[in-house]
């Protein structure tokens, strides 16, 4: 099988075990790959895997997130269908932050760039919606860094609450944050 197959179980496996957790005996279970099979789909080891995740993570983020800020119509629609795509990519705020999981310990380092660059792009986005709705660009921009605290900030207190309200209040309220004082 092509190793984007493999795509999805690490992304999992990353999430929940982070990227020191994820041993090559857990990837190899749950991917059903031998070690040598790994390095075979992947020669640059875990370092590839996590590569691997990312471009997936950065081609749902255009696909998903990206094309509908793009799309024509008012902000608040483009705003609640990202906070839509990103409910079913957090599944209801049950899913942790691969971004956040990655940003600690020995893996800050080597993922960090381009983490950042995500990061700076998915703000950006949020940011060029606003400012074509008349907002200010330095407000715009705030808002665009306020909104991924928020996301970020609620899957962190749902997981360490074990309750999911705060996440899934926060995905709803948010389009209407964003939109605040917007003129049409």
């Amino acid at each position: 099988m092509p190793k984007e197959t493999y795509i999805p179980f690490l992304l999992q496996l990353f999430r929940q075990y982070g990227y020191d957790g994820a041993t090559l005996s857990k990837i190899s279970e749950a991917t059903g790959l031998g070690k040598a099979s790994l390095y075979h789909h992947f020669p640059g080891g875990k370092d590839e895997m996590v590569n691997a995740v990312l471009s997936y993570l950065e081609q749902w983020l255009e696909q998903n997130i990206l094309q509908d800020l793009r799309m024509e119509g008012d902000a608040l629609t483009r705003f609640q269908k990202m906070c839509d795509h990103i409910s079913k990519l957090y599944e209801g705020g049950k899913q942790p932050c691969l971004f956040a999981i990655l940003l600690m310990g020995s893996a800050r380092d080597v993922f960090h760039t381009k983490l950042q660059t995500l990061l700076h792009t998915w703000i950006d986005a949020i940011a060029e919606v606003l400012i074509a709705a008349g907002l200010d660009e330095t407000l715009a921009k705030q808002r665009g860094e306020d909104a991924a605290i928020a996301i970020q900030g609620s899957l962190i207190l749902s997981h360490g609450l074990n309750d999911f309200v705060p996440f899934q209040r926060i995905i709803k309220q948010l389009p209407q944050q964003l939109c605040q004082d917007l003129g049409a």
